[in-house]
């Protein structure tokens, strides 16, 4: 059993990036910036807006952060997103989600220039996903093709089945398995997916993005099947310090026990999406240098 380590595929592609973002620095003398806006003070988007920012530094970026007080209104966080999307010196932007529930995040998410839509949600970014035209890929996903990539698993003729439907993941994750290369034939289930035992068995590659604390049990996987987890959950867990440990949507243990591959929680996929966060926003600061010259 391999265990793929998105710590191993995610430093790597930090090394790479690194060396590149040093190329774009001394050829177009500046450095490819990130725009992060944090709504509120909810605790687990502080902890994401803080990693995203130290990659940045690692890696020479420059970073723009704006937090702002929860009770901001729709009109003022959409100046702000406006505003962002006219100064040149900024790639990407991100709103960290979620946001308070008085402002709408799909408004904000089509206000975000989509050249600048480093995170892959806007409209026009995922319809060009579906057809196959460059664009920003949403980053687990992207992250997820970048392990499979690494360790040389093949999608070719292979049955995927993803479990959920989210913008985020699933409908994004489906829709580059079934691009031409990469030829994979996709099930995407869900909490209303009739006999989702019978379909997860079936599956040579199994995607677990449901946000259910070890959903994915052994009888639900077939032998030598690769297994990538998506979920992160807190379980409660008196012996350890916060009193809580994270777990993903795959009960580790004894699926582990039975299958080819598997991503760990943590240190698998949750450390790939930083790093394609990092990518994109140097992709679209190529784009802009390439666009203005």
């Amino acid at each position: 059993m391999v265990v793929l380590s998105g710590k191993e595929v995610a430093n790597s592609k930090l090394e790479e990036l690194k060396s590149k973002t040093q190329s774009f620095i001394e050829k177009y003398n500046r450095k490819p910036t990130l725009a992060v806006i944090l709504v509120g003070e909810d605790p687990a988007s502080q902890t994401y807006v803080a990693s995203k920012k130290k990659a940045c530094i690692k890696l020479g970026y420059g970073h723009k952060d704006y937090v702002l007080d929860k009770e901001v209104t729709q009109k003022e966080l959409n100046s702000l997103v406006d505003a962002l999307n006219e100064d040149n010196s900024v790639d990407g932007i991100l709103v960290q989600m979620p946001l308070p529930k008085h402002l709408n995040e799909q408004e904000v998410i089509e206000r975000i220039r989509s050249d600048k839509d480093v995170d892959g949600f806007h409209p026009i970014n995922v319809g060009k996903l579906l057809i196959g035209l460059d664009c920003f890929v949403s980053c687990t996903p992207k992250g997820i093709m970048a392990i499979l990539d690494y360790y040389h698993i093949e999608t070719q003729s292979k049955n995927v089945v993803i479990i959920g439907r989210s913008n985020i993941v699933g409908k994004p994750m489906a829709s580059l398995l079934i691009q031409k290369g990469r030829d994979a034939t996709v099930t995407i289930a869900h909490s209303r997916t009739k006999n989702l035992k019978e379909l997860t068995k079936s599956a040579d590659i199994l995607i677990a993005a449901i946000g259910r604390a070890n959903f994915v049990t052994a009888d639900m996987v077939k032998e030598d099947c690769v297994v990538i987890d998506v979920g992160i959950n807190r379980v409660e867990d008196s012996s350890r310090k916060r009193g809580y440990r994270v777990v993903g949507d795959v009960d580790y243990q004894n699926v582990s026990a039975k299958v080819s591959a598997i991503t760990p929680v943590p240190g698998g996929v949750g450390l790939m999406t930083i790093a394609m966060l990092m990518e994109n926003t140097l992709e679209s600061a190529i784009m802009h240098e390439e666009k203005d010259n």
